[in-house]
């Protein structure tokens, strides 16, 4: 009987596989940024997520490899750090060296991406590459069994607390179906709108990372709210 790749990652997590929490520090309270990276610290979540913004490939600034590099003195989670700027080849070795465990750039700003890819490889930081949420997977088809991460945009990248755009679920199991044929390990992280009204659907969809923001700084209660988007992947497990 054919199954869909949808189905077929069911049942990997049936079998036990854990997907990944890493908080976007772009939600945080940033006039109380040791207790918010404490809060991460002391929580369920796996990764810290930050999201570097130049004012050029998205319309927001954030912060650089100095804020970065603070982080990394008060986390104890690896530190997921997403470029969204122009010529991030430029910068890779300065985040890894401040701190960066995973290094992940747009397509959209590389006309070099397997170079970026490999040089990224290179520092000794997992590769991530990110598409928008209008790009296609299959643009990554020739890269694939390169990349330690595909993060898919599933807001327009620049703001938190976005819209979840739902286009973004056939989307991502097209993608687990590629990684499926090319026999490639990469992590799909999906990042943008992520909370506990879409993580079942994504995590059966084939996401192995949650990037959520808003819904867990946001929360009465963050720390319980990164719990309950652990717990959602034990719920698929229980049934193994």
């Amino acid at each position: 009987m054919e199954t869909g790749p949808d189905v077929g990652r069911f049942f990997l997590y049936l079998r036990g596989m854990k997907h990944l929490v890493a908080p976007s520090l772009l939600a945080a309270d940033f006039t109380r940024l040791a207790e918010e990276v404490q809060m991460v610290n002391n929580s369920q979540a796996d990764w810290l997520h930050l999201d570097v913004m130049d004012g050029r490939f998205v319309p927001n600034i954030t912060f650089g490899m100095f804020i970065v590099e603070a982080v990394r003195k008060l986390s104890t989670k690896p530190l997921d750090v997403h470029l969204m700027i122009v010529e991030p080849e430029k910068y890779v070795e300065a985040f890894r060296e401040a701190g960066a465990d995973v290094i992940t750039v747009h397509y959209e700003a590389c006309p070099h991406l397997h170079r970026t890819i490999h040089q990224i490889r290179e520092t000794g930081a997992k590769a991530g590459v990110a598409v928008n949420p209008h790009t296609p997977v299959s643009v990554l088809e020739d890269v694939i069994e390169d990349v330690g991460l595909i993060c898919l945009m599933s807001v327009n990248p620049g703001f938190g607390g976005q819209k979840f755009i739902y286009n973004t679920i056939p989307k991502l199991r097209r993608l687990r179906d590629m990684l499926t044929v090319h026999n490639a390990h990469a992590l799909i992280e999906v990042d943008g709108g992520v909370g506990l009204q879409n993580a079942e659907v994504l995590l059966q969809s084939g996401a192995d990372v949650l990037v959520a923001g808003s819904s867990v700084f946001k929360a009465a209660d963050p720390t319980g709210a990164i719990l309950r988007l652990k717990e959602i992947g034990a719920e698929l497990r229980k049934f193994a």
